[in-house]
């Protein structure tokens, strides 16, 4: 710094920025000046020390007094008379109040040299030149001239902190070092961090990895990006150490979370393939279990234990060391798949089983209640509730072998066991319903069985002996009985009326049912819509249809009973060709005389016995009552047709038997009458078995008379 007697606002300026700048600064002092009062260096000190003052917390800087044209006396005589002369500068300076007691040690650090004069000792002053110019090469060594070295600014930053601090000192404010540096240190770091940023988001290593993790998870996800963002992290740090720490420090952390927010959406693409991979995993080990045949619950937790172990060390594996991310919400997610699809598959497996049960019970159910009330008697619902519980307990015990591995809670157990069980009875109702819906049909086919055949189930021949009236009401009871049972639903043994109301009502006639009674009549337990002490979702036929239904039932029926009177009747003619009694007691008193002339003459009586074999043989060969059983024209037509024929045939037997030839038999009476009687027996089947037993007994006395011929 040159000497400058006058005390000018340039040279305070000049004195401030190269206090503000500067580590070392040099003073030129003449060596004749040191110890006098009205030296040309006493005002540039005292300004020195004024504008210090300017600069609020200064760094501490070191003044290097070089004196010039050394004399002979000692530079160890000089210094202390220079430091004592620099004291009084310092102590007659004005200071602020905060800086009053300060010491000169605090702010400087005050070096002395000497130089030899040029003129006289050019050799000397030069290797003095370069003993100084050593001393500041290495100036910033330890113990160098350099002071503390608190507020160095990086060469890369000399300029532009040059340059703001001379454009604060010219617009003449206290310049603030502190501050200053600060604004250099913010602009330089946002800088460096600006650049090293911008390299990361071009880099090749990043945009591979951030192309690749999108794909799918990556390997060592990790370590690689940390590496990448060490890189650039370690780049702004040698570039920014040389800057204010805390601004440093500031854009460092401002960077890393830049460099951050930059790669969290590729963490998070890892975290979503870690939970994928996870995920897909269990389902296919849950999967492999199960087929092993290892219990529901127990591969859950075996699954789900194996799966969120490999996604935690997945997890460690993504994570890098500059954030501490959080991936418990992803875990979170993970596990709520994982029980989501557990749920699901518990569910449909769980379905499958009460499925099966449910097949199960229909199959065990279906065939057999349906037997049950097709046969109709007094235990028909005892029956079928042994059943019910028979087989509903048969498929909640295989139930229970089944869901064992489930590990269900028993509220969830029960409720399933109850719905197998309402499934059962819906089973049961719903066969029920359908019979009741062809109760008819079924009535009469109960009609037909028990009025057809009789108690050991052989078909019934009406010969006339039969209590038509007692078999009727004993098919209609069964049919009844058949009525009753289909009438409701009994899932207890909880007694009722229907089967007395029924039988009192409509089969004993104890209270009239004819047509053209009103149903709402009081005193009619029929003119009902439903039972008493029957719910009515129990009943299956309500008292107004079961009324209906008898109707319809003994109108549909009644055609049989007929058939079976006429068989009966026809029967009875068709065995009975004997005059009445008192034709045969008229026959004897008037026919008594021909009698007595038929015992007088033989030949008569011989003649009369051949008449009545040729008309035993013509009858029978005719089948006479077969022809009348169509009526009694119809009959004389076809014996008329079938007179002469007839005789011819029989005329043409007796002469071939006589020779010794016996003659065959024409084919067409026979074949005739065989055909007439099938046709006949067909349309009549109530009354077919007759007229075989006629027929037979006719062709015993047929051959019995052409024995007695022939001997």
């Amino acid at each position: 710094m040159a000497e400058k007697g006058d005390d000018t606002t340039f040279e305070k300026q000049s004195a401030l920025f190269a206090l503000a700048i500067a580590d070392v600064v040099l003073i030129n002092m003449w060596c004749h000046d040191i110890g006098r009062e009205q030296a040309a260096n006493k005002p540039l000190l005292r300004t020195v020390f004024q504008v210090m003052m300017r600069l609020f917390s200064p760094r501490k800087t070191t003044l290097l007094f070089v004196i010039r044209d050394k004399t002979k006396t000692p530079l160890e005589y000089l210094d202390p008379v220079l430091r004592e002369d620099i004291q009084k500068i310092w102590d007659g300076t004005r200071k602020p109040q905060a800086h009053k007691d300060t010491p000169l040690s605090e702010f400087f650090n005050v070096e002395v040299t000497a130089l030899s004069s040029y003129e006289e000792k050019e050799e000397q002053f030069k290797e003095q030149v370069s003993q100084l110019r050593q001393r500041f090469f290495q100036s910033i060594s330890p113990g160098g001239l350099a002071g503390d070295r608190r507020g160095v600014v990086p060469a890369s930053a000399f300029c532009y902190s040059a340059q703001q601090i001379w454009k604060v000192i010219k617009e003449n404010k206290d310049l603030d070092l502190p501050a200053h540096k600060v604004m250099v240190a913010t602009v330089r770091c946002e800088e460096i961090a600006n650049e090293k940023f911008s390299c990361l988001m071009i880099d090749e290593d990043w945009l591979a990895l951030e192309h690749t993790v999108h794909d799918g998870a990556v390997p060592n996800f990790g370590k690689r990006l940390s590496s990448i963002l060490d890189t650039y992290l370690s780049q702004y740090d040698v570039d920014s150490i040389y800057f204010e720490e805390s601004v440093r420090n500031a854009k460092r952390q401002h960077l890393e979370l830049k460099a951050l927010q930059l790669v969290h959406p590729a963490y998070i693409s890892q975290l979503e393939h870690l939970r994928a991979d996870a995920f897909e995993g269990f389902k296919k080990r849950l999967e492999q279990s199960l087929c092993r045949g290892k219990g529901f619950a127990a591969s859950v937790r075996t699954c789900t234990q194996s799966c969120m172990l490999d996604f935690d060390k997945g997890c460690l594996d993504a994570a890098i060391k500059h954030a501490s991310w959080d991936s418990s919400k992803v875990r979170e997610m993970l596990c709520h798949d994982i029980e989501a699809h557990a749920s699901s598959v518990r569910n449909d497996k769980l379905s499958e089983l009460e499925a099966s049960c449910r097949k199960q019970l229909t199959i065990a159910l279906t065939e057999p209640v349906e037997s049950l009330l097709d046969a109709s008697d007094c235990d028909t619902w005892a029956s079928i509730r042994k059943l019910l519980k028979r087989e509903t307990d048969l498929a909640i015990s295989n139930f229970f072998t089944a869901v064992s591995g489930f590990e269900l809670d028993q509220e969830a157990l029960d409720k399933m066991v109850q719905n197998l069980k309402d499934y059962a009875k819906s089973v049961v109702e719903k066969k029920a319903r359908e019979e009741a819906g062809k109760i008819l049909i079924r009535m009469k086919d109960r009609f037909i069985t028990v009025f057809s055949h009789d108690s050991d189930s052989m078909p019934r021949i009406w010969t006339g002996k039969e209590d038509i009236k007692a078999i009727t009401k004993e098919a209609r009871s069964a049919s009844l009985k058949l009525l009753s049972t289909m009438a409701a639903i009994r899932w207890d043994d909880k007694p009722d009326k229907i089967d007395n109301i029924l039988l009192s009502t409509l089969l004993d006639g104890t209270v009239s049912i004819s047509q053209d009674r009103p149903l709402g009549v009081s005193g009619d337990p029929l003119a009902s819509s439903k039972w008493e002490e029957v719910p009515p979702e129990h009943t299956l036929i309500t008292p107004v249809q079961c009324k209906s239904l008898w109707r319809q039932f003994k109108a549909e029926t009644e055609y049989i009973v007929t058939q079976a009177i006429s068989a009966q009747e026809v029967y009875k003619q068709s065995n009975n060709w004997l005059p009445p009694p008192w034709a045969i007691l008229a026959l004897i008193l008037l026919g008594f005389n021909e009698f007595m002339a038929l015992l007088r003459n033989p030949l008569y009586l011989m003649v009369l016995f051949v008449v009545y074999l040729l008309g035993k043989a013509l009858w029978v060969q005719m089948d006479i009552p077969r022809e009348f059983r169509n009526g009694t024209l119809s009959g004389l037509i076809s014996i008329s047709s079938r007179f002469l024929p007839t005789v011819m045939n029989l005329l043409q037997r007796l002469a071939a038997e006589a020779q010794g030839n016996p003659a065959p038999e024409a084919s067409t009476p026979s074949g005739h009458h065989t055909s007439q009687s099938f046709r006949n027996q067909a349309e009549n089947p109530h009354i077919g078995s007759i007229p075989s037993s006629s027929t037979s007994e006719r062709d015993s006395e047929y051959r019995r008379v052409a024995r007695k011929e022939d001997s």
